[in-house]
């Protein structure tokens, strides 16, 4: 299924549908401020597992990363000091991933490497659906690393490509090639571990 969002102003009747999809263990593909994502509900675990096997990820040897609304809701999932708050609002919402130390509320899937990636893009759609949604969204970029297919940017191509496998492909126009920034803010000093679209300002 291929739903069209306009980011300025996303219908609600597509909007709730969208949502209702992801309360019922959905999987959807939907744009950000980088790339075309994949996602679901953040807090079901067997939704998370089937985008584990369709995107080929391991979550003992790799981070989760998930969506959330606002700042005000990282603290329920990650465990962040004063001076991290300080350079996540300074550069979200945005073109970055926050590795943080993950709280108990999140599912044991995450545990496994006890860090989880934060993100909250500079994309009105997505950020639309996960506040209608009520929980974080589990994000993963639907190209790979080094994967740079035209399929990646352009949401009916995507449908082409995911449509059997994925509920909805959202369409929010062409999306872009150049990842998230990846800042790891787990250790004594905060470290880029991937240079992205974002430029963080510390």
């Amino acid at each position: 299924m291929l739903i069209r969002l306009y980011e300025e102003n996303p219908n609600q009747r597509e909007v709730d549908k969208i949502v209702t999809i992801l309360k019922d263990g959905g999987i959807i593909i939907y744009p950000t401020d980088t790339v075309y994502a994949m996602g679901c509900d953040a807090l079901n675990v067997r939704a998370i597992e089937r985008i584990c096997k369709i995107k080929n990820i391991n979550p003992q040897k790799r981070n989760l990363s998930i969506i959330c609304p606002d700042l005000s809701d990282i603290s329920e999932y990650a465990k962040v000091d004063n001076a991290v708050f300080k350079l996540m609002k300074r550069n979200l919402p945005g073109a970055f991933t926050f590795i943080l130390n993950a709280t108990n509320n999140l599912p044991k899937i995450y545990k496994n490497r006890k860090e989880v990636g934060i993100r909250i893009p500079n994309n009105n759609i997505i950020l639309t659906l996960v506040r209608e949604l009520g929980n974080p969204i589990l994000t993963t970029s639907v190209r790979d690393k080094d994967d740079f297919m035209e399929y990646s940017t352009d949401p009916e191509l995507i449908a082409e490509e995911y449509g059997e496998v994925v509920d909805v492909v959202v369409d929010g126009g062409y999306g872009g090639l150049e990842p998230s920034t990846i800042v790891d803010c787990t250790g004594e000093e905060i470290n880029i571990t991937r240079q992205g679209k974002g430029e963080l300002m510390e």
